[in-house]
């Protein structure tokens, strides 16, 4: 009687000395709010995803606490990614390509190891386009009109030099034979405004992710000579590659998200396990068949060796650019 009272004891100080344990690993994660840094203007790519993020996260119910995306414009990311750097692990901000190459040109400070990676999340092509009324119908007819011209012709980006859109035209510039370093590129702060610039003839063509056109193609508003993906898409087909018009140039545009650098291993853990999920679910793959991107989902620590990757590869690139450093 009394072994089998001696156990029973055993066995329920097991159970509750299992439950403190757990409670107390569960409680090392007490996140209440959510903030999404989008570094840009709201509608551009930044602010798009995180507002899928938002999306998605409340609607599957995966995060069911409030969720914010606060818009921090300036520096070409700079402004989003240092009001992240300052906060706790309940605020995240998406990132791209400008992290690394802002600091690579002398732009900015920061690195990507100055934050901690949480995830790679999706990816967008890259488009070349022009007025409705421009006289050029293709990307052979633009990459001519800017070798004779290379000092007139005005090429719009945004939100600043160093960025995918800027350097995949980087790479197609030299694909044909031109000198990058030769051309105009003009920046803009968002999209909108170089839309208005190409209606209002003050450039000749942009370069953006297909993404930020769509909306604007469908308008009428501007036509796309090309887009950087390997085969013509299925829900543009009309829409021709760079490679089949002979510019042998593929340029996929990535965009992540990441965290302030002190957060702890329960945290990066936390938002592992979120973001999985959130890109595993209908709500996410809905919207990335409605926005034409790609899934490119890369958790926490491949990331870190991703991010790594790229900066070795647009040290490369970024020398071919024309940028003051």
């Amino acid at each position: 009687m009394k072994k089998r009272l001696l156990l029973c004891i055993w066995i329920m100080i097991g159970v509750i000395a299992g439950c403190s344990s757990e409670k107390s690993h569960t409680n090392k994660v007490n996140i209440d709010k959510v903030e999404i840094v989008a570094p840009n203007v709201q509608g551009a790519g930044w602010d798009l995803t995180a507002r899928a993020m938002q999306k998605t996260l409340t609607e599957e119910k995966i995060f069911t606490k409030p969720i914010t995306v606060t818009n921090k414009v300036g520096g070409s990311g700079d402004v989003g990614w240092k009001y992240t750097k300052q906060k706790g692990g309940h605020v995240l901000a998406i990132n791209s390509s400008l992290l690394i190459t802002n600091n690579l040109l002398g732009h900015s400070k920061l690195t990507y190891k100055d934050f901690t990676p949480l995830a790679t999340l999706a990816s967008d092509w890259e488009v070349v386009v022009v007025s409705k009324e421009s006289n050029i119908e293709n990307a052979n007819q633009l990459m001519e009109q800017l070798k004779q011209d290379k000092k007139n012709f005005k090429i719009g980006v945004a939100p600043g030099l160093g960025n995918d859109d800027h350097l995949s035209f980087v790479q197609v510039s030299k694909a044909f034979g031109i000198n990058p370093a030769e051309l105009q590129f003009f920046v803009y702060e968002n999209k909108e405004k170089i839309i208005n610039a190409l209606t209002n003839k003050q450039i000749g063509a942009a370069t953006m992710t297909l993404s930020e056109a769509e909306k604007q193609y469908k308008a009428s508003k501007i036509k796309i000579l090309a887009v950087s993906a390997p085969k013509r898409l299925d829900r543009l087909p009309e829409i021709p590659t760079w490679k089949e018009q002979g510019i042998n140039v593929i340029f996929q545009h990535w965009k992540g998200i990441m965290g302030p650098k002190d957060m702890t291993e329960e945290e990066v853990a936390y938002w592992d396990g979120v973001i999985k999920r959130m890109v595993e679910s209908d709500s996410w793959k809905g919207i990335l068949r409605e926005r034409g991107w790609n899934s490119y989902y890369q958790g926490s620590g491949e990331t870190r060796g991703f991010l790594e990757e790229r900066y070795g590869w647009y040290g490369g690139m970024v020398g071919g650019a024309k940028v003051d450093k």
